[in-house]
């Protein structure tokens, strides 16, 4: 079982994703942006944080290069509805463990989260 922050500013992906996570035997807490993700990640320190690209005020891809300058071993997968392979080569050279695609299925989640923390020395 991993500790998993969950970052996305719509309120119907956060209980998606919960739902999908909890239900795999994950620990989840959620947040509805960037700057609280950044906040939580400092006192939390998660295993992994899913985190939405696209969100109002802070994107994603600015919460990771924060969230890995904090911790430049943060496991961090990404989602998004943005199919542009620009915004995958964005978020992979800052350092994303993964990347899934919106919206949310419970198969490619729980891919995606399985790799990034085995990739990471183990399932945790």
């Amino acid at each position: 079982m991993a500790r998993i922050l969950v970052v996305d500013d719509s309120a119907l992906s956060r209980r998606v994703s919960r739902r999908i996570l909890e239900g795999a035997g994950h620990a989840v807490a959620d947040v509805a942006d960037g700057l609280t993700a950044l906040e939580r990640y400092a006192l939390d320190r998660p295993d992994l944080v899913l985190l939405d690209v696209t969100m109002a005020e802070m994107d994603g891809l600015e919460v990771l290069r924060q969230i890995k300058v904090m911790d430049s071993t943060a496991v961090v997968v990404m989602a998004t509805a943005d199919v542009q392979s620009s915004t995958r080569t964005l978020a992979e050279t800052g350092g994303a463990s993964g990347f899934v695609s919106k919206p949310l299925s419970a198969e490619t989640v729980l891919q995606a989260v399985d790799a990034a923390l085995v990739g990471q020395g183990g399932a945790k």
